[in-house]
């Protein structure tokens, strides 16, 4: 409603006249001090009158945008939980809280690895049998990814 009224004062000129009104005055002022005490052209007064002048097209953009961003928030926030908007949290937050979970695991560099990809991909850990586990950590051991960090080359 406030947008749609924001627009027809725009569109009837309601308000511009007035704002017209308003800068006139601020003109009127401006050259009275101008004429009066012939301050510099660096002068802050007449820099605060400069910036007092008001343009009535920016002044109605700036309200509908205003008003437009208060619709756009309330459709959004409406839609939070539709299926097509995006997650509350980002995959970066995801990994860094699954990391943060994998290093405070008890457990082989194996077992952490499991649960890191188990967390990844929205699968209990808890639930898993022995055989599920050893089968994942054989079919993991297949990655080039699942490698040790450190060099197992014989020092000579």
């Amino acid at each position: 409603i406030k947008f749609l009224a924001d627009i027809e004062i725009y569109v009837d000129g309601i308000a511009t006249m007035q704002i017209q009104n308003l800068n006139a005055l601020v003109d009127t002022v401006r050259h009275e001090i101008i004429e009066r005490y012939r301050p510099g052209e660096d002068d802050p007064h007449l820099k605060v009158l400069q910036a007092a002048h008001i343009s009535d097209d920016e002044y109605f953009s700036h309200m509908v945008l205003d008003d437009l961003n208060l619709i756009i928030r309330d459709i959004r926030e409406a839609h939070k939980k539709d299926s097509e908007s995006a997650p509350q949290t980002t995959v970066a937050d995801e990994l860094k809280e699954n990391l943060e979970a994998v290093e405070n695991f008890k457990g082989s560099r194996d077992e952490k690895l499991v649960v890191l990809y188990c967390k990844q991909l929205g699968i209990n850990y808890k639930n898993l049998s022995d055989e599920e586990f050893r089968w994942l950590i054989r079919i993991l051991k297949k990655s080039k990814k699942m490698g040790t960090p450190i060099s197992q080359r014989k020092k000579r």
